[in-house]
């Protein structure tokens, strides 16, 4: 059964540090995972599997007081079955807590003498509540309920049956109980960092072997580490493939903290310490033995990307005949979650294949981490070979031809005049005809190279006659 504890505080010092609901929570989350922030002056706790760490409800509701009355907060912390029952109690009840399990008879003498705000409704309700003579939640108890629903709205009496243990109300905790969760607790605060490191290490040990246990492995990983002021410290990292290699996992967390102190954003700087680090996978996967981390980009891939990096535009493979080496999957993820704790996981990008013959949409950059996997090109080992760069936009050139639709003999291209030696194609491409291309033409796309045997991949953009009076060239990659 849900236990749930209601937490309302006010400042006692004048110069107690700034509290919000969401601060709050995060502070009590060392008592329970499912901490929700309650506004405007408290938080919503369920309790129901944390209360006998901590010696029962009432330790834990004093152990809660005592902690914020240090920080120069009073506090009133009430427990009930149904989150409307434990907020009525905080803040208008005589006593502390509800009967768990207790009955309808019980509870109304518990809540009847309580007044209409402990419902939690709308001032200008319960303003027309008290002034048709409903003052007390035993006046509602005693109406019927259509001629009040009537007039006030529903909310009334579903205030009231959350109130009674007629219904479940859920809370909304401020972050998900994770499925997998260790934790440690120390008498004497820890504030070293290499400490604190080796608790993350063996943590990482006990998470490895629940995950084992049952088959999965852990794709985002938190840390957070509670300061005995109450504040919360939370270190997040990411992986590209299910891990539970517990080396692994300490290898991210320290690449993640000392990113995050270099942008002096030191997750461990405590002047009073840290008396609980709980280390959570909040998101895992299933880890099949054998099953390859990464997936393996195509040794044929040729191709180039859209991707914006400056002038030229690095492709996903190299000229015929000289395929890029791959990386094996394993090396490729340690490397690729090594600089997602530098960097975030978001900015390492790898090349994806669209499935598109539109060369400057071909490929596109993506997550590394992404669980996508590379799509092959068509053709096989007869592709046409793709330029190593490609520019960001086609440049514009003066091509001089024989006839109007033959291959260039000579072309100007940054005021510098190359003459042709040799030539490859065309290679007709023609927009597709099933999305809309406002003035796209076809193109033809041919394979020079000039007289000091530089490479060039130029297209002429339009069809004489047929798609436009005067076609244009461009020139749109370099060959090695």
């Amino acid at each position: 059964m849900p236990r749930y504890l209601s937490l309302r505080i006010r400042a006692r010092a004048p110069d107690a540090p700034a509290l919000t609901p969401a601060s709050l929570a995060d502070g009590c989350r060392r008592f329970t995972p499912l901490a929700a922030p309650d506004a405007p002056d408290g938080a919503m706790l369920d309790i129901a599997g944390s209360a006998h760490l901590f010696g029962g409800e009432a330790a834990l509701a004093d152990n809660i007081e005592q902690r914020l009355a240090r920080r120069g907060y009073q506090a009133r912390a009430a427990l009930a079955d149904t989150p409307e029952a434990a907020w009525a109690l905080a803040r208008f009840g005589a006593a502390r807590a509800a009967p768990p399990g207790a009955d309808e008879k019980a509870l109304r003498r518990l809540f009847g003498p309580l007044p209409i705000a402990a419902l939690r409704l709308a001032p200008e309700t319960v303003y027309g509540l008290s002034q048709t003579g409903l003052k007390r939640i035993d006046d509602l108890l005693m109406r019927p309920r259509a001629p009040v629903a009537a007039r006030f709205g529903a909310a009334v009496f579903a205030r009231l049956d959350g109130l009674m243990g007629r219904a479940k109300s859920p809370i909304s905790p401020r972050f998900e109980a994770p499925p997998y969760l260790v934790e440690r607790r120390f008498a004497e605060p820890l504030s070293q960092r290499d400490s604190i490191e080796r608790v993350i290490g063996a943590l990482a040990g006990d998470l490895s072997r629940l995950l084992e246990r049952h088959g999965e492995g852990a794709r985002r990983l938190e840390a957070c580490l509670f300061r005995v002021d109450g504040l919360t410290r939370r270190i997040a990292i990411a992986a590209s493939r299910p891990l539970r290699d517990p080396a692994a996992i300490t290898r991210l967390f320290r690449e993640r903290i000392t990113a995050l102190s270099a942008q002096n954003e030191d997750p461990l700087e405590s002047a009073y310490g840290f008396d609980l680090v709980r280390l959570a996978a909040t998101a895992a996967e299933r880890l099949d033995a054998g099953a390859p981390c990464l997936p393996e980009a195509p040794a044929d891939a040729r191709g180039p990307s859209s991707a914006p990096s400056g002038r030229l535009l690095p492709a996903r493979g190299g000229e015929k005949g000289n395929p890029p080496k791959d990386n094996p999957p394993e090396d490729m993820a340690a490397l690729v979650d090594k600089l997602g704790a530098r960097l975030g996981l978001r900015r390492v990008l790898r090349f994806q294949f669209n499935d598109t013959h539109i060369p400057e949409f071909a490929v596109t950059a993506v997550a590394a981490a992404s669980r996508l996997s590379p799509q092959k090109r068509g053709g096989g080992e007869e592709s046409p070979a793709r330029p190593l760069r490609l520019f960001e936009r086609p440049e514009p050139v003066e091509a001089l031809a024989e006839v109007p639709d033959g291959p260039p003999r000579r072309f100007r291209w940054r005021r510098v005049i190359h003459e042709v030696a040799a030539i490859e194609g065309p290679e007709r491409i023609a927009p597709e005809w099933w999305k809309a291309h406002a003035g796209a033409l076809t193109r033809d796309y041919f394979r020079v190279e000039d007289g000091e045997g530089r490479r060039f991949w130029l297209f002429r953009e339009g069809l004489y006659e047929t798609g436009t009076a005067r076609p244009r060239w461009f020139l749109h990659g370099l060959f090695a």
